[in-house]
């Protein structure tokens, strides 16, 4: 068989695990990879064996891969994914998608245009305690009527003048900060697990003087089907586990339905209670490997799947819009210190 080339753009922190999971993948092969680091770039070029380039434009061009992977910060994304979608190249692409929602709209329509296959890489909901949360809860569980979903996160990265300066530099003078780089994960998690949100009620707040943007939030959200949701988080203080246990799985949740419960805690491990009953285990696969239960591994996965059977992707372009509607509302909603109807795309 054989395979899909594939090239990477970005050579940063988080590529790291992109490129790991690329291995792991037999259908594919990443052939070339471009970053505006040279050292990054050859370490990256070294590791993984593609072929570096300092210009992706030139890399798209003589490469003509059949799909590109885009691990660059968010300002770069408009420009990056437009160049792919002009020559024709399926991309997965790093979230956030966009600093903001004209450009993300511009990026999806670009690729829509272009008869572009876009993907955004969104990988919480493939955590594997998310999607063994969704089974149960397709399988009745907790009953047949979701009543809420709490979902606490505590960081511990975000504390002091040097906070995020080793790992991801630029999280430093972001304006926007948790929500656009953490909290979008939940929301897209939460709509995968309890469906359309129609109002959020949010206050943010920033802890910790040295950075620009908000590192603590209370975000509260109210579902199409009647179910509240919240997400309780700051990436200041710290959780009962020491980092980087921390970010298996980004902190402890709990669903509540009309029969029962599910709970996931920090190790990972998920229960079902009954109404009446004790609390049980739940047995499912998960690993530590990659990041956060190998989730990168698990969305690349879906790409390739997705790219050559031709279904459609769960985070395509079009569908994350609707995520990032409901972020924007998260932003208005603290702004004016009032809920904000969420309107459907």
């Amino acid at each position: 068989m054989s395979q899909l080339r594939g090239v990477c753009i970005g050579a940063g922190y988080f590529s790291h695990f992109h490129y790991e999971a690329w291995r792991r993948i037999p259908e594919v092969a990443i052939v070339a990879c471009s970053d505006l680091d040279p050292e990054r770039l050859q370490n990256v070029a070294r590791e993984s064996g593609a072929r570096p380039y300092a210009d992706y434009r030139e890399m798209l061009d003589r490469e003509r891969p059949d799909f590109v992977d885009v691990i660059t910060p968010p300002a770069t994304h408009l420009e990056i994914c437009g160049e792919a979608a002009r020559r024709g190249i399926p991309i997965i692409c790093q979230k956030p998608l966009a600093t903001g929602w004209d450009d993300a709209r511009q990026i999806v329509a670009a690729a829509s245009q272009a008869g572009v296959r876009l993907m955004v890489h969104e990988n919480f909901r493939f955590q594997p305690w998310h999607r063994e949360i969704k089974r149960q809860l397709e399988a009745g569980a907790i009953g047949e009527q979701l009543h809420s979903l709490t979902f606490r996160t505590r960081m511990g990265d975000g504390w002091g003048p040097n906070a995020y300066l080793p790992r991801q530099p630029y999280f430093h003078t972001q304006p926007r900060l948790l929500v656009q780089e953490t909290g979008v994960h939940f929301i897209d998690t939460f709509r995968y697990l309890a469906g359309d949100i129609t109002r959020v009620s949010a206050w943010l707040r920033r802890l910790n003087p040295a950075i620009q943007g908000e590192d603590c939030g209370l975000l509260v959200f109210e579902f199409a089907s009647g179910a509240i949701g919240q997400w309780d988080a700051n990436r200041y203080n710290e959780p009962s586990v020491p980092l980087p246990e921390a970010r298996y799985t980004f902190g402890e949740f709990l669903v509540e339905g009309s029969a029962g419960s599910i709970r996931l805690y920090l190790d990972g491990r998920v229960t079902v209670q009954k109404l009446g009953g004790a609390e049980e285990n739940v047995t499912y696969p998960h690993a530590r490997r990659g990041f956060a239960g190998d989730c990168c591994y698990l969305t690349q996965r879906h790409f390739i799947d997705c790219l050559l059977d031709g279904k459609p992707f769960e985070t395509s372009g079009e569908d994350y819009l609707k995520t990032l509607t409901v972020q924007e509302a998260v932003y208005q909603s603290a702004e004016t210190r009032s809920p904000v109807q969420v309107n459907p795309l």
